[in-house]
């Protein structure tokens, strides 16, 4: 999405209708809900979405692929990159428009580089390590799409038999796609095992997934595994996608409630809360995407320092030790302090950011300790409970040696906390400063406002 948020509620509804197909048996709970084969890599992997037209002065694939070095050595997994097709002009919002008004499934935007140029881009960041994700518009093309004249059929059209943006959105620079056509579905699965098998790319990022129906997702997963291993993303938060379609999904119940505890009108109960939730009702192998910033939340809601403010840190931290699969923002290494503009040219100002240590660390500490890796790899939390729980939210991943502890203050005042049972009792090392602890039935622990400590087991 690009033109505003769809709130929570809407995207349950839409879920409900969208997904075409019955969800599958065992969905009143969390059994048998994931049939899809993760590959091996995605098992500790941290994203990074990088907008190549942002990402650099030259806004070009030639010029990012510089950086790459850099990213592979801070420890990112995946790069994700944001739509990299030519962009429509019709009704063009901006002077460079939208990225998401596709014009060609199967051509590069001239602005970015040439074909040659982002093939060498895939394969120098295979040569770091790293993976590269596409983001993919299936829900709708620009205006201009050669589809649009060639193909009307492929299109929905209103009542009055008109083609249309997508329904109850303000996305008036795009038309949408008619998925009960299947030529159109076999066009666009086509598309998208194209970049897989030309150009060696390694899964996607899908636009408003729930926008779609979920058994194209399940077949266009299925092709794209024929040719390679892929890891797909959904922007979407509904757990049948891990079924057969995804290995992620978008966690935008977790951003709302951390912001609401940011923001004073939530606390720790809304965050054990959450959790508890989603250890009940979702499978533990279907992986959460956990972000504090992304380019909806920068280009429409503002900077994530500000939305956050002093739990800034705190949420961040969060996000790399619970149970989901961790996204740094385009920039966000650098104290991205202010909004990029969406429909235009907008450079990164570089510098060394008092958060890219932080982000170095937790992703060190996120690939050395196993309970913290990613889906069916990762432990379960467990819950600590403590003398503040309405302040404090504690919680241990893993067992014996494996064990990782950690106690998050999500709230203004000072904390001196006290635990109950014996889940952390042990000797530990504080993650961020090097310090042995030790835990037992009378330790306590001193938190400042919005503090935390990570511990992992001796």
């Amino acid at each position: 999405m690009r033109l505003g948020r769809i709130t929570i509620g809407l995207a349950a509804a839409l879920a409900l209708t969208a997904c075409s197909v019955e969800a599958p048996s065992g969905s009143d709970d969390a059994s048998g809900l994931v049939q899809v084969e993760n590959a091996d890599w995605a098992r500790d992997a941290v994203i990074y979405q990088l907008n190549t037209r942002h990402f650099t002065s030259e806004g070009t694939f030639a010029a990012a692929q510089e950086q790459l070095p850099r990213l592979a050595e801070m420890g990112v997994d995946i790069v994700w990159l944001m739509p990299i097709h030519p962009i429509g002009e019709e009704k063009r919002k901006g002077g460079m428009g939208s990225p998401y008004s596709v014009l060609d499934y199967r051509a590069v935007n001239p602005d970015l580089g040439t074909e040659e140029e982002f093939r060498a881009f895939v394969d120098i960041a295979h040569e770091q390590g790293l993976k590269v994700i596409l983001d993919w518009v299936a829900n709708h093309s620009a205006w201009d799409n050669a589809l649009v004249a060639e193909r009307p059929e492929w299109y929905t059209k209103t009542p009055e038999g008109e083609m249309m943006p997508p329904a109850g959105t303000d996305w008036s620079d795009v038309v949408d796609f008619d998925f009960s056509n299947p030529e159109m579905r076999e066009y666009m699965t086509e598309s998208l095992v194209y970049w897989v098998r030309e150009f060696d790319i390694d899964g996607y990022r899908a636009d408003v997934a729930g926008y779609v129906p979920l058994d194209f997702w399940n077949d266009a997963r299925a092709e794209l595994d024929a040719v390679k291993p892929v890891f797909m993303l959904a922007e979407w938060d509904e757990r049948d996608m891990h079924y057969e379609a995804f290995d992620a999904t978008y966690a935008w119940s977790w951003k709302e409630v951390m912001q609401d505890i940011a923001k004073g009108e939530a606390d720790a109960s809304a965050m054990r809360g959450y959790f508890t939730g989603q250890q009940l009702t979702w499978p533990h192998e279907g992986m959460r995407m956990m972000y504090t910033d992304n380019h909806d939340q920068n280009s429409w809601d503002g900077v994530a320092s500000e939305i956050y403010g002093p739990a800034y840190e705190t949420a961040i931290a969060l996000s790399f030790t619970a149970h989901g699969i961790p996204l740094i923002y385009n920039g966000q290494e650098a104290d991205l302090d202010r909004q990029l503009a969406f429909f235009e040219k907008d450079e990164i100002e570089w510098k060394t950011g008092q958060y890219e240590d932080l982000f170095r660390r937790l992703i060190a500490l996120k690939t050395q300790e196993s309970a913290l890796w990613n889906g069916r790899w990762g432990a379960p939390m467990i819950d600590v409970r403590t003398n503040a729980d309405e302040n404090v939210f504690a919680f241990v991943r893993g067992e014996g040696a494996d064990r990782m502890f950690a106690v998050f203050n999500l709230s203004p005042g000072a904390q001196q906390v006290t635990f109950d049972l014996a889940r952390h009792h042990g000797t530990f090392t504080d993650a961020m400063t090097g310090e042995e602890r030790a835990f037992n039935a009378d330790a306590a622990l001193a938190l400042e406002p919005w503090g935390y400590r990570i511990f992992t087991a001796n």
